[in-house]
């Protein structure tokens, strides 16, 4: 990859900066086959632009040579945070999507240029060369970092643990290798975020390969084996410091979303479920006195519902947890996005004051039981619920697809569901949100929309070291 003589004009120093951008046009969505064994998986390009005459279309497509990929959570080849001071790579493109397969444990490197619309593979890791470099199998997320490209592994080739984080080059796409020197006692691992200012690193707790990947397991869900602790790590040194543990009650502790101004120790955390109430929740982190805390700042509980209704996972309980897969911070810090992926409900929360995030704004699509119709088409009952969530730069419009993973999608839906894509528009001072009429995406029968990443860059692919 031929380096540039200036930085690339989507790499800005502050996330104040970078919320001046122009607005995305375009958007890449993996497409995922839920079967695993019909048709391979594919990367969509999606036209966002209002003034298109193909706005909230399909403009450009590219299956992937495998089938049973499963593509997960992917993202830029590089990004903001080569604007650090000390990055060595403050001359790449952001132009390459590094898009990983949480079945297959095989890496997909798709280039964007020269036709944004129509992304090319260009190199492709194969599942042998990722357990040989790194023990590590099932890569599941992605971030740019200063130094590199950082992935996380839910586990090890056999499905058990341990999970971590490997190192891809910038430019060239070779595994450097595992990026732990001391690991300390995570075994099982989910997401990764880090405090750039601060030289730390957070990551978060799932399960191995083999307790997700065949659905949520009842049996070590109500013995609460899944996730329940955040870690802290030197990022520098790549050594874990602490365990944060949340308690045995909360399982699976997923996304995580620090505050993007690097002078704001904090983030926020969020929990699947409760084993007390089925009620889900966030946890914010922030260092004070020089120590690393967490807390519950939102609770979300299950609705109560007739057992007719819900899928036989959920039958015994009567309700319908509200299952929060899925959240997204605005580059200003100060409006946090839930999705409810069970009770289909998708939250705003005003977090100026992370410590006391207060409700502004809820919009309902799908769920378990609502099957709340999108205003486009009001007659037709939607399957899935707000999941993975996308923010622009500037915080004024809002992305989410329906699909979770593909096990976990037959478990709780077990009719089945047509993949769709939806937006919504936020006021200037970011409170309330409301569904564009014009914006309902519904894929082609057989595939779902999972992860969405914006052209140019959006609120959870970039990091900085400038306020």
């Amino acid at each position: 990859m031929a380096a540039r003589f200036r930085p690339d004009p989507t790499f800005y120093p502050s996330p104040t900066m970078a919320m001046q951008a122009p607005p995305e046009q375009l958007a890449y969505v993996v497409l995922l086959d839920p079967t695993g064994a019909k048709r391979p998986d594919a990367m969509a390009v999606v036209d966002v632009d209002p003034a298109s005459k193909s706005f909230a279309q399909v403009v450009g497509q590219v299956d992937m040579p495998n089938i049973g990929d499963e593509l997960h959570h992917f993202g830029w080849n590089a990004c903001s945070a080569c604007l650090c001071p000390y990055a060595p790579h403050p001359h790449v493109e952001r132009r390459y999507l590094v898009v990983p397969g949480i079945n297959s444990s095989r890496i997909y490197i798709l280039d964007t240029q020269p036709d944004p619309k129509r992304p090319q593979i260009v190199r492709t890791i194969e599942p042998d060369e990722l357990f040989r470099k790194t023990g590590y199998a099932s890569p599941h997320t992605t971030h740019c970092g200063p130094e590199g490209i950082y992935v996380s592994a839910l586990g090890a080739p056999d499905g058990g643990g341990p999970g971590g984080i490997f190192m891809l080059d910038h430019e060239t796409f070779d595994i450097r290798g595992r990026w732990e020197i001391d690991r300390g006692p995570q075994v099982l691992h989910y997401d990764f975020w880090w405090h750039l200012g601060h030289d730390t690193l957070i990551s978060s707790e799932w399960g191995t390969p083999n307790m997700v990947r065949r659905g949520l397991v009842p049996e070590l869900l109500l013995g609460g084996k899944y996730g329940n602790s955040l870690h802290v790590w030197d990022l520098r040194r790549r050594k874990h410091l602490e365990r944060l543990e949340l308690g045995p009650e909360y399982q699976m502790v997923l996304e995580l979303r620090p505050a993007h101004n690097p002078t704001r120790p904090w983030g926020f955390a969020s929990v699947v479920v409760s084993l007390k109430d089925l009620s889900a929740s966030i946890w914010l982190w922030f260092l004070e006195g020089g120590k690393w805390q967490i807390k519950k700042v939102i609770e979300i509980p299950a609705e109560p519902a007739d057992p007719a209704l819900l899928p036989p996972l959920l039958k015994g309980f009567g309700a319908v947890p509200p299952l929060i897969t899925d959240i997204n911070l605005s580059l200003d810090d100060k409006t946090l996005y839930v999705s409810c992926w069970g009770t289909g409900e998708f939250l705003q929360y005003d977090v100026s004051d992370p410590h006391n995030p207060k409700k502004t704004g809820s919009v309902h699509l799908g769920g378990i039981v609502r099957q709340t119709a999108h205003p486009n088409q009001p007659d037709v009952k939607l399957g899935g619920g707000p999941q993975m969530v996308e923010v622009s730069r500037d915080g004024r419009r809002v992305y989410f697809t329906n699909s979770l993973y593909a096990p976990w999608d037959e478990q709780f839906y077990p009719g089945g569901f047509d993949g769709w894509m939806v937006k919504l528009d936020v006021p200037a001072d970011g409170k309330g949100m409301t569904l564009d009429p014009k914006f309902f995406l519904q894929f082609e029968p057989g595939l779902r929309g999972h992860q969405i990443r914006l052209q140019g860059g959006d609120a959870s692919s970039d990091s900085y070291c400038y306020p």
